[in-house]
């Protein structure tokens, strides 16, 4: 489960500075201005622990109309660490003081896309605009939020828009490089990159820095190769496959670089195909830099290798040049050995699952199939679904081929605001970083997802920190094989949809 996410969002942790103002010294506004200089100073360094701090003692007795300043600079710096629940926080109580403020607004929706609400974000991006037709940060959002939806060309416009109004914003660069990378231009997604690291502060030695290097490196490395080329007429044709179960894992069987057929498992929570080292090293794939993943585990963050598959063929299908990560060194004290595994949706096709059949079909557009069931979907990074937890929490769930039971996270459970005392039943999990030794299981949990229901549900609950750090948002959950086999599942990216017809 959530196999292969490729570093992008974690943020650099530095050792926080200690500034003292007395009070005695300068009165409090004269002391908050200093701060609020502090601050940004250290915001504009990457140093956003101490600028946390300076934002912080900036807003102390100051009025809430008057904090905009201070406050934005604070959300910001804990968007930049990850630390999701207090920009959540501070982004609320700044639009209850400015409901009709733009900044405001897309800050509101910064921090709510973080939160895993990509709906509510979007629609205060729209209300920001509405307002002010040239705020950057908020066409931002929209791009990423087309994007999510895979209307990627409108994305790009409106990435190039925001780029227009603030050139030497890097987040904006580096979305524009992620939107390059999923239409397969390497080169220009590369670009983007470069710009993104040249704008970055001097002192900036965070991992998501060290990753735009080396995806600028790994991208480049394909030189004139075209990125998961296929013949043309692959491309405009379905393509099926049969799978089998194994200890409640898709396998299907696939053919890299001319050798003979090896089982790969089907996993929706990998943002890329994977092999392990051994494999690698029989088949001639030979690694070009490294990289950070993060997944499910102990382990937390996880050097692997990038690689690039010469061809990898898929029943009827046989693409050429494909991306994929390489797990070397190999995790240790496992129940089972690390195995092979690939995803439709990472190779860029929308996919049908279908389990009473055992057949898997996918292709660049699938046929509308009626359903018992519609999701929104939403591909930001990984395949993600809106669900309900006990009728008052909204949070976003992977859907995950890769995985078992149905989840949530940690930081999930956390806010359902259950009792201390509540019984905690431990479980022996593990994922692709290790163990999870705080995995348990919570009883009587309400799950909802649209029309589908399930109650007084056991959900184990699992350490999901580190994968969320690296996607961007918070993940809520993880939907994986013991609720998708009751289906046949369509992940249609091309419109945005999970579609579910019952099949019991």
């Amino acid at each position: 489960m959530l196999r292969g996410i490729r570093t992008a969002i974690l943020p650099a942790m530095v050792m926080a500075a200690s500034f003292v103002i007395h009070a005695d010294v300068a009165p409090q506004s004269q002391s908050s201005e200093i701060q609020l200089q502090i601050g940004n100073e250290f915001l504009s360094e990457g140093r956003y622990i101490d600028a946390i701090e300076a934002y912080q003692r900036a807003l102390i007795g100051v009025d809430p109309a008057e904090a905009r300043p201070a406050r934005s600079g604070l959300i910001q710096s804990a968007l930049k660490l990850a630390l999701f629940d207090a920009a959540r926080v501070q982004s609320d109580a700044l639009l209850r003081a400015l409901p009709r403020d733009p900044d405001a607004l897309a800050l509101n929706g910064d921090a709510l896309w973080a939160s895993g609400l990509f709906e509510e974000a979007e629609a205060r991006y729209k209300q920001a605009l509405a307002i002010n037709p040239d705020l950057a940060r908020a066409h931002h959002g929209m791009a990423r939020s087309l994007a999510a939806q895979s209307q990627l060309d409108a994305g790009m416009n409106e990435a190039e828009i925001a780029l227009r109004l603030t050139p030497r914003d890097g987040e904006i660069h580096h979305t524009i490089g992620a939107i390059y990378e999923r239409l397969h231009k390497y080169e220009e997604a590369a670009n983007a990159f470069s710009n993104y690291v040249n704008l970055l502060p001097n002192k900036d030695r965070s991992e998501k820095a060290d990753w735009s290097r080396s995806e600028i490196k790994f991208l480049r490395s394909f030189g004139q190769r075209v990125p998961l080329e296929m013949d043309p007429e692959d491309a405009d044709q379905t393509h099926t496959v049969e799978f089998r179960v194994v200890n409640d894992k898709v396998m299907v069987r696939a053919k890299v670089n001319e050798s003979i057929f090896q089982e790969f498992v089907v996993d929706t929570g990998a943002e890329s195909t994977v092999i392990t080292g051994s494999t690698a090293r029989r088949l001639g794939v030979t690694p070009v830099t490294y990289t950070l993943s993060a997944g499910v585990g102990e382990v937390g963050l996880r050097g692997l290798q990038l690689a690039r598959i010469n061809t990898l063929e898929l029943g009827t299908l046989k693409l050429r040049n494909v991306p994929c990560l390489v797990k070397d060194p190999p995790l240790r004290n496992l129940p089972t050995r690390e195995v092979e595994s690939l995803s439709p949706l990472s190779l860029g096709f929308s996919m049908i699952i279908d389990y009473k059949t055992r057949k898997i079909t996918f292709g660049k557009r699938l046929p509308d199939e009626p359903s018992d069931f519609q999701l929104p979907l939403r591909l930001h990074r990984l395949a993600t679904v809106r669900g309900m937890v006990d009728g008052t929490h909204a949070a976003n769930f992977v859907v995950d081929t890769g995985g078992q039971v149905i989840s949530i996270s940690q930081a999930t459970a956390t806010q359902l605001g259950r009792p201390a005392t509540a019984r905690k039943i431990p479980l022996r999990v593990y994922g692709s970083s290790g163990w999870d030794r705080d995995a348990f299981l919570m009883q009587g949990v309400d799950l909802a997802f649209d029309a589908i229901h399930f109650q007084n549900l056991n959900v184990a609950v699992l350490n999901l920190n580190a994968p969320s750090a690296l996607l961007g948002f918070q993940v809520g959950g993880i939907v994986g094989h013991n609720f998708l086999k009751k289906y046949r599942v369509a992940i249609d990216l091309q419109r945005s949809v999970l579609r579910l017809k019952d099949i019991s």
